[in-house]
């Protein structure tokens, strides 16, 4: 329960300090796209709990395969961002590329997180987010040989993916942490819950633009 607390803090500190603030700085009405993005994860929810979980027995909840989705469109984003850098200098790339990879860490723990409150063994976590971050090599590609084109496609995905994590943390894994109703139980989840939100703003801080 605390990696899951742990894993809603990352979400939320991901989404308001990184994602969005990113969204913005293109000058676009981000808005739509992050309530479509909200809408396209509740769609997927439902399909995926007709599909798995009609009779209310899941071996894997349907948020952990929202989760993969989410970040796999995060990591898409950031391979995308990291080529279209070294595009520019090679001091921006290598620049851009420790910012992301130090600004995943956290994040990449709180996913794994999901995953085995979602039902997956460990291996299969460890196999699956690993396969969620292939995505940022197709972004990096795409970006290297589309360069004048994935501008607008990352201007979209950027807000999009932020409204899928907004979705999953606050329908799916802040439900669960009010489950457990002891003292000490809540008090371990406030503490994982903002130290998840506190080690995305640090990274933000502490890290150049990108």
């Amino acid at each position: 329960m605390a990696l899951v607390g742990f894993a809603s803090g990352s979400l939320i500190g991901a989404v308001f300090f990184n994602l969005i603030p990113e969204a913005v700085e293109t000058g676009e009405t981000i808005w739509l796209y992050i309530v479509a993005g909200i809408v396209f994860f509740f769609i997927m929810e439902k399909f995926l709990y007709w599909r798995h979980c009609h009779d209310e027995n899941c071996q894997v909840h349907s948020f952990a395969y929202l989760n993969l989705i989410g970040d796999g469109i995060h990591n898409f984003v950031d391979g995308g961002l990291i080529a279209a850098s070294f595009l520019i200098s090679t001091s921006l790339g290598f620049t851009t590329s420790l910012a992301v990879v130090l600004h995943e860490i956290p994040q990449e723990l709180g996913d794994f997180g999901v995953l085995l409150y979602g039902g997956f063994e460990r291996k299969k976590a460890l196999v699956y987010n690993f396969m969620s971050a292939v995505t940022a090599i197709i972004g990096a590609l795409i970006t290297y040989f589309l360069a004048s084109q994935v501008q607008g496609l990352a201007q979209l995905l950027v807000p999009f993916a932020a409204g899928g994590f907004i979705y999953i943390a606050a329908t799916d894994l802040m439900p669960e942490l009010h489950k457990r109703t002891q003292a000490k139980d809540s008090a371990i989840q406030l503490l994982t819950f903002l130290a998840g939100i506190a080690l995305m703003f640090m990274f933000e801080l502490m890290l150049p633009p990108h």
